[in-house]
């Protein structure tokens, strides 16, 4: 009506064209929030509110047996829960058969689908073996078991089938029949022995982190400290390291162990501490270690070992970040020689030293360079690394030039049980899919037998490990995998077409990159080694000190320090710290100003050495800065003297100086190992000189030559007060006629009893000599 009165000419009231104006603000509010603020976005419940084939979640939990043959029935069991806000009704679980997959791409493309896709994904098995389930609620879950024969699954050619579990219902404003969810897995199809079988070699690692410190007691057995004790659950019945024992005892694997692992456990079967806040308490579980030692030794009884270089130094860290730095490649060599040592001694087997493993397999030039360095003429790499342009999986060994050779694990197999095992549907899918992955990768060339290695996560946790025994158990029946150890595989004629081209160093992960050592890290090993070296020459039980730090700075460049950038920093600075409070404990006594009076005296200087052993090769030097007015032994600036001291004593070392002027002289002591380097900080301190001249000596003279004349006056005038006494005795007694005294009506009284009879001099003999040389001057 509006519109039309404008036409015509009539326009609307005053009051009617505010309403209006008002009316298309409040409607064009909205609007242009929208435009200044971008598209309205909708609740989160909304947005997240699942529908379609992802309205229900479908978990396979077993499947059992995970690589059937004629015969067995397939037994899939497991859990489906309605994701969405609405009942899910007429629901039913069905199992879904495809045929063979043609290759391992299109077993990674089924896996990694999420919905249902028709065409895609394959009909329903059959209705007879459909498992019915009442109406599901919101958020509600229900078990569901699926039994077929084999022999009913429709199986005809060998190969990997895809095998779909899918729930099908309705929901409110999902109506009709409809898949709701869907799981899929994979079915190893090999019920007869193939000919030309795949040569499988599976690596078990044993490696963990570090655990012990530098630190060690003052007994004779060196009882070892511990930054923590976290180790011991990974050695307790169910633990990580327990379950890699117990499952890979029963399996066929090659053995790779890092020789510290072996060195920490033992040394946890003794008497051990435990750091624990600023002190220190006693370890309490030397049984489970000896369990464990015990347990693992008896596994590898007859068994390939492989041993990595002591503490598993992270390679790819040293090759691109540590080579630069001096003095970071020397710690190889000897890592691979205590290797050997350490797994011979505790294990009672030879290992082999032969393999580097960097980590993931990643590797270019350097990597090798700096992994073939120690020894090892064999680098385990993996095939996402080392990549080859053929339509099959190659040989595993390969040349790679310089007398070295490349083990190419294969990556699809090596990180098939990565992430969460401990759900069991993440274990099921991961074992399923791994054996799927291995027997497409049998068929790939039938007809030409082959050398696969499997290089697992250097450290899986219990349920990864679980994983991989339940993976490995599916290929016992040897129908289309047959084991080999690493040693073998390493020395199987290489295939022609696989490449030998080692990746570029621009090639390298950067993923991988970010998480090596710092630069830093290596210098402050550097540091550590030169302060370790400059102290060691000087103790008389150097092994005490060396091998603890040692195998320390070695486990500093662990690879299990990586993505833990702190704790790295933590223990570097902990291991150069206690090295640092060891080489104190030799170290000079501050000394006070002193006053020499003279022309020469015998400067100490005092050595205290708090350590428990004794220290040798070293010489304390002296300096005089002003040798014009104070030299050292025999007219010199500098005066050294050799310095030798048992553990728990002081030494004090003395030097002759003499003086040619007064005035102080600054004096600087420091101590130096016989080759010459300084060790400690040196120590300062100021000799007055105050020589005595020659008038000086004559006033001294004289002084004393007036004592001698005073006390000799005085003897003469004591005799000849004497004299005149025994006179005047002797005339009293001649008065009487003979020469008794008369007895008078007193006794009789000294004459003069304020003088003694026989005077002693007030001073004792004194010499007028000048004093001799040799003034000791102690402070």
């Amino acid at each position: 009506m509006a519109e039309a009165a404008d036409i015509q000419g009539n326009g609307p009231s005053p009051a009617r064209r505010w309403l209006l104006r008002a009316a298309s603000l409040v409607a064009g509010a909205p609007l242009l929030a929208g435009l200044l603020n971008g598209p309205a976005v909708p609740p989160a419940s909304a947005a997240e509110e699942p529908s379609g084939s992802r309205t229900v979640d479908v978990s396979l939990n077993t499947f059992s047996p995970s690589a059937p043959v004629k015969g067995d029935t397939l037994t899939i069991s497991g859990t489906v829960t309605n994701k969405s806000k609405q009942t899910v009704t007429g629901s039913h679980v069905d199992l879904r058969v495809g045929p063979p997959l043609s290759n391992r791409s299109s077993i990674d493309e089924a896996a990694s689908r999420t919905g249902f896709r028709p065409g895609s994904d394959p009909g329903v098995l059959d209705d007879s073996y459909t498992v019915k389930l009442p109406p599901l609620g919101a958020g509600i879950s229900e078990d569901f078991t699926i039994a077929v024969p084999v022999d009913k699954l429709g199986l005809d050619d060998e190969g990997v089938y895809q095998v779909g579990v899918s729930l099908s219902g309705q929901t409110q404003s999902q109506r009709g029949d409809r898949v709701l969810g869907i799981e899929r897995t994979f079915l190893p199809w090999q019920p007869e022995a193939v000919e030309k079988k795949t040569q499988l070699t599976y690596l078990w690692p044993l490696i963990s982190s570090a655990h012990l410190s530098a630190e060690t007691g003052s007994d004779d057995q060196q009882t070892p400290v511990f930054a923590n004790d976290d180790l011991a659950a990974e050695l307790a019945p169910g633990g990580r390291l327990e379950r890699m024992v117990s499952l890979g005892k029963e399996l066929p694997v090659t053995w790779v162990i890092d020789p510290d692992l072996l060195a920490t456990v033992d040394a946890m079967t003794r008497n051990y501490r435990v750091k624990e806040g600023t002190g220190e308490v006693a370890g309490r579980n030397q049984a489970v270690a000896e369990q464990w030692l015990s347990a693992l030794e008896k596994a590898v009884e007859g068994r390939k070992v492989v041993a990595l270089p002591f503490a598993d130094p992270d390679l790819a860290s040293l090759a691109h970040r540590g080579k630069d730095v001096s003095g970071s490649l020397r710690h190889l060599q000897p890592a691979t020689a205590v290797a050997e040592t350490t797994v011979e001694t505790i294990l009672h087997v030879k290992p082999s030293t032969d393999f580097a493993w960097p980590v993931e397999g990643a590797i270019d030039p350097s990597i090798v360079d700096v992994a073939t360095s120690a020894g090892a003429h064999k680098v385990i790499a993996r095939s996402d690394s080392l990549r080859d342009d053929l339509s099959y999986t190659p040989t595993a060994a390969r040349p790679i030039g310089g007398g070295r050779t490349a083990i190419v694990s294969d990556a699809s197999l090596s990180t098939a049980f990565q992430g969460d095992m401990a759900q069991a549907e993440s274990s099921t899918l991961a074992v399923q899919r791994f054996l799927a992955q291995s027997l497409a990768l049998t068929q790939q060339v039938p007809d030409k037998q082959r050398s696969i290695v499997v290089a697992p996560q250097r450290m899986p946790s219990a349920a990864q490990a679980q994983t991989m025994a339940t993976a490995m158990a599916g290929l016992s029946s040897q129908r289309w995998t047959e084991p080999l150890d690493l040693i073998a595989a390493a020395a199987v004629k290489p295939d022609a077409d696989a490449t030998t081209r080692v990746p570029r160093s621009s090639d390298y992960p950067d993923r991988l990159r970010k998480r090596e050592l710092p630069v830093q890290a290596f210098h402050d090993m550097k540091t550590t080694q030169e302060t370790l070296d400059n102290f060691k020459v000087i103790l008389t039980a150097a092994y005490r000190v060396v091998t603890p730090f040692g195998n320390a700075i070695s486990r500093e460049m662990s690879a299990s320090w990586r993505g833990d950038p702190a704790a790295a920093a933590g223990y570097r600075t902990d291991v150069l710290d206690d090295l640092k409070g060891l080489t104190t404990e030799v170290q000079l006594i501050e000394k006070s100003d002193l006053t020499l009076s003279g022309r020469s005296a015998t400067i100490p200087v005092t050595v205290q050495n708090k350590l428990l052993q004794g220290v040798d090769n070293l010489v304390l030097h002296l300096e005089s800065t002003k040798p014009t007015r104070l030299k050292l032994n025999d007219g010199k600036a500098v005066a050294k003297q050799p310095v030798k001291i048992n553990g728990g004593h002081s030494q004090s070392v003395k030097f002759t100086a003499s003086a040619n002027a007064n005035g102080p002289v600054p004096m600087t002591a420091q101590l130096f190992t016989a080759d010459g380097r300084p060790y400690g900080r040196p120590m300062t301190f100021t000799v007055k000189v105050s020589e005595i001249t020659p008038t000086v000596m004559l006033v001294l003279a004289g002084g004393v030559l007036l004592l001698v004349l005073a006390g000799i006056r005085m003897y003469t005038q004591r005799k000849r007060a004497a004299e005149r006494e025994a006179a005047e005795e002797s005339e009293a007694g001649t008065e009487t006629g003979n020469g008794d005294p008369v007895a008078l009506d007193g006794p009789v009284q000294d004459p003069d009893p304020g003088q003694p009879s026989d005077p002693t001099p007030d001073t004792g003999p004194e010499s007028g000599d000048p004093s001799g040389t040799g003034e000791k001057v102690d402070r």
